[in-house]
Order: C-alpha cells, then structure tokens, then sequence
C-alpha cells in the first residue's frame, strides 16, 4: 500500500498519483475502477478520494456517476480531432503574442524549459512529458493573456492522454526525435527575438506534426 508523501495533503496525493496511472496508460481509457477499493489500494479515507477524483473530473481525465464507481474518460477520434483544432489555432496566437510581450524573466524562463526538454520516446515517461508541457507552458505565459492561457492549460493533460496514443503507436525515430527538438529551438528563438510572424509560423508546423495529430489517425482507424 503506498504511503503519501508528507509534503501532500491526502487529496493532492490521490489526485497526483491517479493522475500518473492515467497518463501513463496503467490505468487505460475506459477502464472502470471501484472507489472503495481504489482508496484502500492507495491507503486513504473515500473522503480525500473523490476530492481527488472530482478535480480529475473537472479536467476531463474521468467521469463519475451516482454509484460507488469511477471511469477513466474514453479517447475518441472527434474529441482528438476537437483538440487538434483548438491547438492548431491558439497555440500559434499563444506564441505570437508571447513574441510581442515577453519579459526578461519569461526569455530567462523559456531558456531553461528548453534546455530541460528530453524526446518524447515511451509513453511511460512523465519526466519527459512533464518538461515538454513545462516549456510550453512558458510560451502561454509568456502572452501575458490570462484568458487564453487558462483555456490552453487546461487543455493540456487530455492532450497529453492523447499524446500517450501517438507514443504507443509508433515510436518516435531518431530524425522523427532531432525535429521535434529543432521545431522547439525555432519557436523559443522567435519567441525570444520578437518575431511574431515566426513564432507563429514555427508553432503551427509544430502542431501539424504533433503526437495529438498522430493520434487522430490511430484513433479513427481503431473506430
């Protein structure tokens, strides 16, 4: 039975670790688990369970009903496709708009997310999601618009299950690999010159190569 980390309140530990299974594919899309015994397999109270699980609710990851029980939300072809659009579209405002407002702190922040910034190689590496979603996120933040940066954070641990099936499905080739890393210099050095027209234009040849995009091909094929 795991022990939760002292640093966390019961709640922030379930939610952290049920989160973790979830994106890294041990808990799969669809899976249905009892809440009682999830709470006694992560050694809490149900109390500090459903706050947990009603936060993962909130962001999309499960979906609860009035019994005792809780599902891993399913990934679908149009809720890809639905994703795909939004990123397609904000992201590249998010970075030109980053280009025209960043700080020295968000230049100094943007620098070292990604230095930080390892290949995306198995789906079970959430060190490595975790350091692409840290150095997109100081993209958003850098747009200095509150509004959208909210709706694209909030977007992003669904991408990220996304993300898992692009991963499972086909890896990532050493060229496949060196792009995805050079496409991440290109948006940061626009970024960080001002450009925005170019910060732009490098975000969406990002997205248009993306594992979210990948995933809209597995998906529809599965379907």
């Amino acid at each position: 039975m795991p022990i939760p980390p002292v640093a966390l309140t019961k709640s922030a530990y379930a939610y952290d670790e049920l989160r973790r299974r979830i994106l890294t594919g041990q808990i799969q899309p669809g899976a249905v688990f009892s809440q009682t015994m999830l709470a006694q397999e992560l050694g809490v109270s149900t109390t500090p369970l459903r706050e947990a699980l009603r936060r993962l609710a909130a962001e999309g990851m499960v979906q609860l009903d009035s019994h005792r029980d809780a599902r891993v939300t399913p990934l679908t072809a149009d809720e890809a496709r639905n994703l795909y659009v939004i990123r397609e579209n904000l992201d590249p405002l998010a970075a030109g708009l980053a280009a025209g407002s960043r700080t020295p702190q968000d230049i100094a922040n943007i620098e070292t997310t990604l230095q930080r910034l390892t290949p995306l190689s198995t789906s079970t590496d959430l060190d490595a999601l975790t350091a692409h979603r840290d150095f997109h996120r100081a993209i958003y933040l850098s747009s200095h618009n509150p509004l959208l940066i909210g709706i694209l954070e909030g977007l992003w641990d669904k991408a990220d299950q996304y993300r898992q099936i692009g991963l499972q499905s086909q890896r990532d080739s050493e060229k496949d690999q060196a792009r995805v890393q050079e496409e991440h210099v290109q948006i940061a050095e626009a970024v960080i010159a001002g450009e925005a027209d170019r910060a732009r234009e490098a975000m969406h040849r990002h997205v248009l190569g993306s594992l979210g995009r990948r995933a809209i091909d597995v998906l529809e094929g599965s379907q």
